[in-house]
């Protein structure tokens, strides 16, 4: 697996947070390939135990989001626990696991955020960078921005915003549970995003990809 843009793990906060700005300018978004093209999404989602990150890649066709392959990944933790700087923590577990992929996705799911972060630059957005391979935020939590409260129903949405900028949505995939904040990651538009979030669920609250992953 060749990277697009390569960089240290190891660094301090206050580096951390001097490369997010340069990745962010990196970030792409529009969509590089048709909803209908796609015939595999990958589910991504990161633990920890003890000093380890563990990270779990599960690939589905699409659009019938049956499991084609799985990966699993670790590498320990050498950056401290701070908001906004999670993909310091994650990022190399999730290269690990990539590295062992057979089936390579069209697009990847992160459990995590794209755009709708401080920086622009949350997981999915990073990775998708340092990939440069669409992928797509979805998250289960606000880090940042405001928003009103979405309709009940499934589908229903509302922009997520930060200083007049839309920088994400906040999307009902299940009717009268709490929303999920979907975001741009790569090379992928809102829309689509939103979309394809909704087309990866099946009746809950989380979409297929990041249930599997969660297994």
């Amino acid at each position: 697996m060749k990277l697009a843009v390569s960089h240290p793990w190891d660094l301090s906060v206050s580096e951390a947070k001097a490369l997010q700005p340069q990745l962010a300018e990196k970030v792409i978004a529009k969509t590089a390939l048709e909803p209908g093209a796609i015939q595999a999404v990958a589910g991504v989602d990161v633990g920890f135990r003890k000093d380890m990150a563990r990270a779990a890649v599960v690939v589905l066709s699409f659009p019938e989001l049956e499991p084609l392959d799985c990966a699993l990944g670790e590498a320990p933790v050498t950056f401290p626990y701070v908001p906004g700087l999670l993909t310091f923590r994650e990022g190399p577990s999730i290269l690990n696991a990539l590295e062992k992929l057979a089936t390579w996705p069209d697009l990847f799911i992160f459990d995590g955020h794209g755009l709708a972060h401080p920086r622009r630059i949350g997981l999915a957005a990073h990775m998708g960078v340092i990939l440069d391979h669409p992928s797509i935020g979805c998250a289960k939590s606000r880090l940042t921005g405001t928003h009103d409260e979405p309709g009940e129903a499934v589908g229903a949405w509302v922009p997520l915003l930060d200083q007049g900028e839309i920088i994400g949505a906040v999307v009902r995939s299940r009717a009268k549970v709490k929303p999920l904040f979907v975001s741009v990651g790569h090379r992928a538009d809102l829309a689509t995003a939103i979309h394809l979030v909704l087309q990866c669920t099946r009746g809950y609250r989380l979409p297929e990809t990041t249930r599997y992953a969660h297994k």
